[in-house]
């Protein structure tokens, strides 16, 4: 089966959750149902940018491979190919981690 190819629109980003450390730096070892959610995550695929108000293409600052932090509760997850990503608006992001 070929994999399906999803393409954003507008100001669209979709992010893949980058796992957090199974332990914490005293070394305790976190079980799965305590665990939050990751913050953090690496862009998959972007829009084309948003519109101005005169209607021109406005593109995004973000790229296909950076690794960003998001709010907590920012995006929609959805499921694609079986793989768990968030679909987000790029004003959604909070910074770009270099």
């Amino acid at each position: 089966m070929a994999k399906t190819k999803f393409r954003p629109l507008h100001d669209r980003v979709v992010v893949r959750r980058i796992d957090a450390s199974e332990k914490t730096k005293g070394g305790i070892i976190i079980p799965d149902t305590a665990k939050e959610k990751p913050q953090e995550g690496e862009i998959v695929a972007v829009g084309p940018g948003g519109r101005d108000e005169a209607g021109k293409l406005v593109p995004l600052d973000v790229k296909a491979g950076d690794r960003v932090l998001f709010g907590k509760w920012s995006g929609t997850d959805v499921k694609i190919d079986g793989e768990e990503l968030l679909i987000m608006k790029e004003s959604d992001i909070m910074g770009v981690i270099a």
